[in-house]
């Protein structure tokens, strides 16, 4: 590997800065249309709530998912930057169909008049977004770690320097491509994420002398051996539009995606359990259990947090006062707040474990997690106090909506991290990526969990401030209890976890 300092930049590889560049505007992309889809499906097109919620649920789930898939195909047989190249073209082609809106929907005595063809072409492009994510995400981060040695001390600062490429992009995105798409037209905001998306595979393409020979097929030959008319690799790609068809099936059938996520949990519970039985000692099954414990309650979270781009975004739409600072924003750019406090906040949380740590302060895994989740519940709470001082027109302050965010991030910096560093910690050396595709499919689940939730706000739809903001309230308070509980019973139950753990923190 070459790690001479005349092929860096400003200290670093420069291939590290292609990634940033890469990922940065694909999270533009992602989070540009993350937080419009559910304003426009039912103020555009005029699906229920319900109806909304539920693709909304489906296509999270799906593209927290196939990730999964995505790593195991580049790490077998394709290499990272093929994969690469495949998730942003169909990532690319995702984007320019959602800037096709179609006519809008009519609402009228005998029923929704909707351009079918529009929302097939909606629901085809969502597929492609899904599997390209799918082969993008998860290797160009393993690019980045191939650009260090393993022992590289400047290794944790490169993925730092990448980590905030992903939130300035998910930052910039849903404030522009949220106001566009609700100020000018939904085109606009979709078309934005596209460019950015263009842009960022656009750059990958250029970048790939600074990737230093990183990310080639691993088993060159054997993608190039045919099986009848055409080779492995072509075989993949042609696998990979067969997994866009059934992903656009899918999205638009809710119950099949969560039936499906049920018989993969299931799968791998039984797994676990033969595995636990069958191929660990006792301090392995104790760590192995711990961190299933854990997983599980990251589903509590997720679904909690995850109410960032459906419930709560249904509330800054439809109750909330959206003037700060003498602006108005759109219901969509609130997103925005998320990675912003991310960005502001995550130097600090490191800093502090840090400090922390030298003093053997540092809480354990399992207290973190409880932390996370009780910031989360009480995100919801915050948004409950603000429910009791509406101005004179029945609408909450925005000030509340950003409380609530703010301790959605702060619970993320207490778990998210944490969760991903707990699976290498825990998991039994031969399991590790089977046990961070359990993780990340937790996340999948999780966003199912979470549109199932949201849906509970969906009967007042229509109806005044005042009574939409009761179906809030009673959604809200529910999740706040839930978060609450979780978190006491996690941190009632750290004692046996950290015995689980064996000396692991």
């Amino acid at each position: 590997m070459n790690t001479s300092p005349v092929s860096d930049l400003f200290g670093h590889p420069r291939g590290l800065y292609i990634c940033f560049a890469t990922e940065m505007w694909e999270r533009f992309s992602f989070y540009g249309m993350k937080y419009l889809l559910l304003l426009y499906l039912t103020k555009y097109h005029l699906l229920s709530d319900i109806d909304g919620l539920a693709v909304l649920g489906s296509y999270a789930s799906l593209v927290y998912g196939m990730p999964v898939i995505g790593g195991l195909i580049a790490d077998r047989y394709l290499g990272v930057r093929k994969a690469v190249v495949l998730g942003g073209t169909f990532l690319v082609m995702g984007h320019i169909g959602m800037a096709f809106e179609g006519h809008p929907a009519i609402a009228s005595t005998g029923g929704v008049q909707r351009d079918e063809g529009a929302l097939q072409l909606l629901f085809l492009s969502l597929a492609l977004i899904v599997v390209g994510v799918g082969f993008l995400k998860p290797n160009i981060s393993a690019v980045v770690g191939k650009l260090y040695a393993t022992n590289d001390p400047r290794r944790d600062a490169g993925f730092t320097i990448f980590y905030m490429g992903i939130n300035t992009g998910a930052f910039v995105a849903t404030l522009l491509c949220g106001w566009l798409g609700e100020t000018y037209g939904w085109r606009y905001g979709f078309g934005a994420a596209g460019v950015g998306m263009l842009l960022g595979l656009v750059i990958f393409l250029w970048g790939q002398r600074f990737l230093e020979g990183h990310g080639n097929p691993p088993y060159p030959q054997e993608i190039r051996t045919r099986f009848g008319p055409i080779t492995l690799e072509q075989w993949l790609y042609v696998a990979s539009v067969v997994a866009v068809i059934l992903v656009w099936q899918l999205i638009q059938f809710n119950a099949a995606v969560g039936a499906a996520l049920n018989i993969v949990s299931v799968g791998i519970l039984g797994w676990l359990v033969w595995f636990l039985a069958r191929r660990c000692d006792k301090q392995a099954r104790g760590r192995m259990i711990a961190l299933v414990i854990l997983i599980v309650f990251s589903v509590v979270f997720w679904s909690l947090f995850e109410q960032a781009a459906g419930s709560m975004t249904l509330y800054a739409d439809r109750v909330t006062d959206r003037t700060l600072f003498g602006v108005t924003f759109t219901a969509s750019q609130f997103g925005a707040a998320g990675a912003l406090f991310i960005i502001l906040l995550a130097p600090a949380f490191a800093l502090l474990w840090t400090r922390l740590g030298a003093r053997h302060r540092e809480p354990s895994t399992p207290i973190k997690f409880a932390l996370g989740i009780a910031q989360a519940g009480l995100g919801f709470g915050a948004l409950l106090v603000g429910a009791h001082f509406p101005d004179e027109a029945g609408r909450v302050s925005a000030w509340w909506l950003i409380l609530a965010y703010l301790l959605h991030t702060t619970g993320e910096l207490c778990l998210s991290p944490v969760g991903l560093s707990a699976v290498t910690k825990l998991a039994v050396p031969s399991v590790v990526g089977i046990m961070m595709g359990t993780w990340f499919l937790a996340t999948a689940y999780s966003s199912w969990v979470a549109a199932r939730l949201a849906q509970l706000t969906s009967g007042r739809a229509g109806q005044g401030i005042v009574s939409q903001l009761e179906g809030f309230n009673t959604l809200f308070g529910h999740l706040m209890l839930a978060g609450l509980i979780a978190a006491a019973i996690l941190f009632l139950a750290t004692p046996l976890l950290r015995r689980l753990m064996a000396g692991v923190r």
